[in-house]
């Protein structure tokens, strides 16, 4: 409703400010449109669902839907005038109704933040048990706390067989009972959310009663995949027979969607070659003055479909360090198992630190972009050293091209693990959309700022 009367008001003043005349037809419009909008937007964000729970602080869903009914409203007023030819204000409406939607988005988007970062900080969450075998615990468990902005505190798991003894535990977490006394710990402990694994112990059956018990509590059921790492838009559910079976859309790694992520690419890079062509050129200058040496980095990295190419970049460390990475790798690897990272690396100039803290030394790699052997969003280039421990998950990611930001840069960089770069990279390739690039574009520039893993 505040969005509402701000946009309201805001708009008014533009096209009826004080020079304006007292009386008018348009302007009379105006007047009771601006005093009905706030109870009308209120109404139509009833009607939306957008304030129903499933809907809130998690996911595109919520904006998606004051995004659509911003654009119903705006549909509805230009049908109603031109049908009935009635006069409502047209310049008002047309600027009242989409100011309404963006305040409205960005208030729930500024709140969304808020209440991410008590919820980090502990507040506001709910208690969540975890049902299913050890090894889905464990996992599930590590995702939780990994993503703990969605507000979930876990504080105990189900598994097959139970607390035997009463005090059992595992992975650090509380045994509470077995699988047939799910709906007596929910009560027991006031349960606010049951995360259920895969397992033979609840099948179809067993899941609809597990579901009609906890009907008489307060608790969510949620029901984790067999495939954990496809998103919403590759799953529909199908009726297939009489039963209502989950469809899995294929990837898609050819066609128009791939000739547009290409076109958008090379045209975004050339835009930002030309924007920070200063930039780029004050910090070759940096390199060259302040150290001996190429001011570019050439490095072989392997592509799509296992191609190698040559990745650019501006040079942050003396010359020939790469010829140290076997001996360190052996004696002071702070990076995982596969990829080598040193966050107090002796080979780092004092430029090439700047550089690095700030993702500065990547942007040569737009020219690769033009080139065609990288892309803007993509899995991280990876070295033929890495590429041969891959196992077989990890080789999906050489069905797309790497790109200079992606789904790694904003969820850890060089903290993450090599299992949790598997699960983020795979995940991308299962996953990509051109939509799916905007966000990890958008986000790319605060995972920059906040420089988190950048060593």
């Amino acid at each position: 409703m505040v969005a509402a009367v701000v946009a309201s008001g805001f708009s008014y003043w533009v096209h009826f400010g004080a020079d304006a005349p007292l009386e008018g037809a348009p302007q009379s419009a105006a007047r009771v449109l601006a005093l009905a909008m706030p109870a009308v937007w209120l109404l139509l964000m009833v009607a939306a669902r957008t304030y129903e729970e499933r809907f809130l602080w998690i996911g595109p869903e919520e904006f998606r839907r004051v995004a659509r009914a911003t654009l119903v409203l705006l549909a509805g007023a230009a049908f109603v005038s031109w049908a009935f030819k009635a006069d409502l204000a047209r310049g008002f409406t047309m600027t009242a109704i989409p100011l309404a939607g963006l305040l409205t988005l960005a208030a729930r988007w500024a709140h969304r933040k808020a209440l991410h970062r008590s919820r980090v900080a502990g507040r506001h969450v709910q208690t969540t048990i975890i049902v299913g075998h050890r090894s889905g615990v464990a996992h599930l468990r590590a995702q939780i706390d990994r993503e703990a902005h969605h507000g979930y505190r876990v504080i105990g798991c189900v598994v097959p067989g139970g607390d035997v003894d009463g005090d059992a535990a595992f992975d650090g977490l509380p045994v509470l009972g077995d699988m047939t006394q799910v709906a007596e710990v929910v009560r027991h402990y006031e349960v606010d959310t049951v995360a259920v694994l895969p397992s033979p112990e609840l099948d179809g059956p067993e899941l609809r009663r597990l579901g009609w018990q906890l009907e008489a509590t307060k608790a969510e059921l949620l029901l984790a995949p067999a495939v954990t790492e496809i998103v919403g838009t590759r799953v529909a559910i199908r009726p297939v027979s009489g039963l209502p079976l989950l469809h899995m859309d294929s990837p898609e790694f050819s066609g128009p969607r791939r000739w547009a992520k290409s076109a958008f690419d090379r045209t975004v890079a050339g835009l930002l070659v030309l924007m920070t062509a200063p930039a780029l050129l004050a910090i070759a200058i940096a390199v060259k003055v302040t150290s001996p040496g190429p001011v570019f980095y050439r490095h072989q990295r392997i592509g799509m479909d296992g191609e190698p190419f040559e990745v650019l970049k501006f040079r942050s460390m003396r010359p020939g360090s790469d010829r140290e990475v076997d001996e360190l790798f052996a004696t002071s690897n702070e990076g995982n198992d596969v990829q080598f990272k040193m966050k107090a690396d002796p080979r780092i100039t004092g430029v090439g630190a700047v550089l690095r803290r700030y993702s500065l030394d990547e942007l040569p790699q737009l020219f690769n972009v033009l080139g065609g052997s990288m892309s803007l969003v993509g899995p991280r280039p990876h070295v033929t050293r890495e590429v041969e421990a891959y196992g077989v998950d990890m080789r999906r990611r050489l069905l797309v091209k790497p790109g200079i930001t992606g789904l790694w840069q904003i969820s850890g960089r060089s903290d993450l693990s090599w299992d949790e770069s598997v699960r983020i990279d795979v995940r991308y390739v299962e996953n990509w959309s051109l939509s799916f690039d905007f966000m990890i574009l958008a986000k790319t520039f605060g995972a920059v700022v906040r420089g988190s893993g950048a060593y």
